[in-house]
């Protein structure tokens, strides 16, 4: 649902590993040292909260719970209290360093929250409003870490996180579609409708005319909220602006394979492998 990685990610001593195949660098080498334990302990918050949402087979209700006991965690650590798990006393100490804005967090949490009781999306718009609490925090939670707050980043980073958000659904149609009994459908239904399409095309994996010009459509639009936040990657200094360029360049690299495929996101998921990254590397290195 963010900025990601594209192996495991061996968390530090004091923070929760995490395990998933990711997209995009987090944490990675490329950052400068300082930096790496405090995202990690971000990252670490967001990816196992994500999981309750998502994985498993636990109940709705239970998953609910698990969300709620975080925001509570949450809560002790805006009253200054010292939590009782090793992921939120990293967490503690990461927003207590750094002074990150605790909202944002809170943020995280009801989109994934959203994500138990909500599986379908009226609009762009509302599906807009989802990125605004799943992805865009995590953008402005790194931009206070770095210090480079201004509203020209802000919106920026909005529309590169929103961007990498809408990339992650168009790639995972197939995948979100068996979450559970009734499917997740983050494709807009306004959308669906216009092309002529239904929620049977998505069951069927049905790849028509229709379908393949309604995802070249949201790829276009995906790839259109990128560029728009592209500034970004020039306006950070030194190793912050190289590493947003290679999430940047992981993102739109992801929108051609699915252009590639005219759309086909039910045979084969497009990912990232090791040939794309040496590939894409002269033109991240020399794009600043």
């Amino acid at each position: 649902m963010f900025c990601q990685y594209n192996s495991p990610n061996p968390c530090a001593n004091n923070v929760v590993p995490v395990d998933h195949y990711e997209n995009f660098p987090v944490a990675s080498w490329l950052l400068p040292s300082r930096l790496r334990q405090p995202i990690e302990s971000i990252y670490a918050f967001a990816r196992t909260a994500d999981d309750f949402a998502d994985e498993g087979d636990v109940s709705a209700a239970e998953r609910l719970a698990n969300l709620d006991q975080y925001a509570r965690q949450l809560d002790e650590i805006a009253a200054g209290q010292i939590p009782s798990s090793r992921l939120f006393r990293a967490l503690a100490e990461t927003i207590q360093t750094h002074q990150l804005p605790i909202g944002l967090f809170h943020d995280l949490l009801d989109a994934f929250k959203q994500d138990v009781t909500k599986t379908r999306y009226a609009s762009f718009e509302e599906l807009m409003d989802y990125c605004r609490r799943s992805a865009d925090p995590i953008g402005r939670l790194l931009l206070h870490l770095y210090g480079l707050t201004s509203p020209r980043n802000l919106a920026w980073s909005d529309s590169v996180c929103s961007s990498l958000q809408l990339i992650n659904h168009w790639q995972d149609v197939a995948v979100d579609w068996k979450k559970n009994e009734s499917g997740r459908v983050y494709l807009p239904q306004e959308d669906l409708r216009r092309f002529g399409l239904s929620e049977v095309d998505i069951a069927a994996g049905s790849v028509s005319r229709a379908w393949r010009e309604m995802m070249a459509f949201q790829c276009q639009r995906a790839r259109s909220m990128m560029h728009a936040g592209r500034p970004l990657g020039r306006v950070l200094p030194g190793r912050l602006g190289l590493e947003l360029r290679a999430i940047m360049a992981g993102g739109l690299a992801i929108l051609d394979k699915i252009d590639a495929v005219d759309g086909d996101v039910f045979r084969r998921r497009p990912r990232l492998r090791k040939w794309d990254w040496l590939l894409m590397a002269p033109r991240i290195a020399f794009s600043a």
